[in-house]
């Protein structure tokens, strides 16, 4: 059984041709969705990690990144695995290989029925929402289970004290935005923090789990001095 037709969704298009993208948001908006549209792939990457979106729906061809090179860097970058529909003129099988490789969840042709596309986009969320019970965080290879506490970063188990797990909730929750040192410190102590030396040996803790120098991963937890830390590959965008 497919989703309620009424249950409102989060969707990214992805679309640089002007008339395709506003058909695609005045159908999905009377819809009573949301709709958010970038017109070429590097600001449609930026929005697709800032922001909390149900799906995701990339042509292939855009200006800035093609699709193909933005759902790879999606896939490496992005906490979650929000589903991906890619949607492209080209119709050979290399073609919807490539696609799926990169880590695209479907494959619609242009042209395309928009009542097709719906259909799709309320499968894959229903899909996707039964991923989300397990309520796991993921920054690129750093998965931390909420249910579980347990936390891994690729193949390796990470072996935590409580108040660096509680740290790192809350950094994967906000990534890849700053966090600053105050709200980390009211999160873990509330009004009454102890020495400002705590959190540092904390992070410290963190970090050497996360990014193990012998691990040969690359850094995730970033600190801004002076203002706070955060959490993201070295080339996400900052916000």
């Amino acid at each position: 059984m497919l989703p309620d037709m009424h249950t409102p969704l989060r969707i990214l298009f992805i679309e640089d041709h002007a008339d395709l993208a506003a058909n695609l948001a005045d159908y999905f908006e009377d819809k009573g969705h949301v709709v958010d549209v970038a017109m070429d792939g590097v600001t449609g990457l930026h929005l697709a990690l800032v922001n909390p979106y149900d799906i995701l729906v990339l042509d292939l061809m855009l200006p800035g990144m093609d699709g193909i090179t933005l759902c790879h860097k999606l896939r490496n970058e992005a906490r979650g695995h929000m589903p991906v529909i890619m949607l492209t003129a080209r119709t050979t099988l290399d073609d919807k290989v490539a696609g799926f490789a990169s880590g695209a969840d479907d494959y619609l042709v242009k042209p395309f029925e928009l009542k097709e596309l719906e259909l799709r986009i309320l499968a894959l969320t229903k899909r996707a929402s039964g991923r989300l019970t397990q309520r796991i965080l993921q920054v690129a290879d750093l998965e931390f289970n909420l249910d579980t506490l347990q936390a891994r970063r690729g193949s390796r188990s990470l072996e935590l004290p409580a108040i660096p797990l509680k740290i790192l909730e809350l950094l994967m929750l906000r990534a890849p935005a700053v966090v600053e040192r105050r709200e980390i410190e009211h999160a873990v102590w509330g009004d009454s923090p102890p020495d400002s030396d705590a959190l540092r040996v904390h992070m410290h803790s963190l970090r050497a789990a996360i990014d193990a120098p012998r691990s040969g991963a690359l850094p995730l937890l970033h600190t801004l001095r002076g203002i706070g830390y955060r959490l993201a590959p070295p080339d996400a965008p900052k916000t």
